[in-house]
């Protein structure tokens, strides 16, 4: 897939200061400490390119959901891991606009790199305000815009979407990576391309279950999405975490898959787990006990594919070609109810032919504890949740957009 929008490779950047838009919205452990600095390494190879180009690389960033200016989500800590992970000093600037943040960047030598503090400190930042991105581009003193926050690219916020009303916008090497490796995958995939969706919510991922149905060899449930198509078809389930609401959708998503592949190869087409993994709590000391779809008791909640439904999805995985994994198929934050999340990853990282893509959010944050290489097991691991779902269901982000074309 060739990308249609120029990059910061297709642009003379030689020596300017450059205003870089990165996604470091990382998780945070209770200390204050950054939990996982996955976004930070994926942002490292364009801010290494801009600065063996001479710029001056001056970085935006939002980190949570302040309310104003909460100090617990200042993006210092984040300056710092970026210092140790570029293996040179980056100076961090208490303000992201305004006359200390415009000196800060005029006195920063030409070939270096300055954060900026949280955007969303500033109410502006959501409301797409063009004053605001006007600020940003005079003050950071920067001839070009690079955005390269590909988890931010679905939202039309001011360092996405105006700003690029007064600078010239070029994608960084990472928004690059995450549109042609997704897009191809849902374009141009290797056959068999198997989806594997979990998570919790049907709703959230309505319009990627529809373009999966359009694309896909074969579709695999888990998760508490599961419980939903299993409550759908009749089975009783306890105390589990369904949508008892999404009838209709699931009749249309049924419709779909019997129009694609006859009303006979459906349930080899949308494959549910045939038993389940359950206990009564979400306590770390629960037990895991597997029972049967139709023997759920009234008070089991399902947290987990079960047993064999494990063997069946990884039976239908290692014959894919292409496999792209959004959402985890348990309550995978205890292990007891990660065995499903977990064997499907060992068969990824054991099939190194298979093409594996890993959506973003609560997926990557599970592959990456999992795996002992920290993501590079796998083909790509995605930076975006919502960006990357919105992406591969075929919609446009105004983020990307807004670029420059190529």
């Amino acid at each position: 897939m060739t990308f249609f929008k120029q990059t910061i490779n297709s642009v003379p950047l030689q020596g300017q200061t450059v205003l870089l838009r990165a996604d470091y919205n990382v998780p945070l452990s209770s200390d204050g400490t950054i939990d996982d600095d996955f976004r930070i390494r994926s942002s490292v190879p364009t801010i290494k390119k801009l600065l063996s180009d001479g710029c001056k690389v001056v970085v935006i960033s939002h980190l949570g959901r302040p309310e104003g200016r909460d100090m617990s989500l200042s993006l210092e800590p984040v300056a710092q891991r970026l210092a140790e992970l570029l293996g040179e000093s980056v100076r961090f600037v208490d303000q992201t606009i305004g006359d200390k943040a415009r000196m800060a960047v005029k006195r920063a030598p030409k070939r270096s790199v300055i954060v900026l503090e949280n955007l969303r400190f500033y109410s502006e930042e959501e409301a797409n305000d063009t004053a605001f991105a006007a600020k940003l581009a005079k003050d950071s003193g920067a001839r070009f815009f690079v955005q390269d926050g590909f988890g931010v690219v679905h939202r039309a916020h001011a360092s996405t979407s105006a700003i690029t009303q007064y600078l010239p916008s070029v994608a960084g090497l990472l928004l690059e990576r995450e549109y042609t490796t997704l897009t191809k995958a849902m374009k141009t995939p290797q056959r068999p391309l198997v989806a594997v969706m979990g998570g919790a919510k049907v709703a959230d991922k309505i319009d990627i279950i529809g373009e999966f149905i359009r694309v896909a060899d074969t579709i695999v449930i888990g998760g508490a999405m599961a419980n939903t198509f299993l409550a759908y078809k009749g089975y009783k389930l306890g105390e589990s975490k369904f949508e008892p609401d999404e009838v209709a959708v699931l009749d249309d998503i049924y419709k779909a898959a019997r129009e694609k592949v006859g009303e006979d190869k459906v349930d080899e087409f949308i494959v549910l787990p045939t038993d389940l993994a359950v206990g009564h709590s979400l306590d770390a000391t629960e037990e895991r006990r597997v029972v049967p779809i139709d023997a759920v008791g009234e008070h089991d909640k399902a947290l987990d594919i079960g047993d064999d439904s494990i063997m069946a999805m990884t039976k239908v995985v290692e014959q894919a070609k292409t496999v792209v994994w959004n959402g985890t198929l348990g309550y995978a934050e205890l292990p007891q109810f990660a065995h499903g999340s977990a064997r499907l990853a060992l068969s990824l990282v054991t099939h190194p032919e298979i093409t594996s893509i890993i959506g973003g959010g609560d997926t990557a944050d599970f592959v990456l504890n999992w795996d002992a290489r920290a993501g590079d097991s796998f083909t790509h691991v995605s930076t975006g949740g919502g960006a990357s779902l919105e992406l591969m269901a075929g919609e446009k982000l105004p983020g990307i957009e807004s670029l420059l074309d190529a």
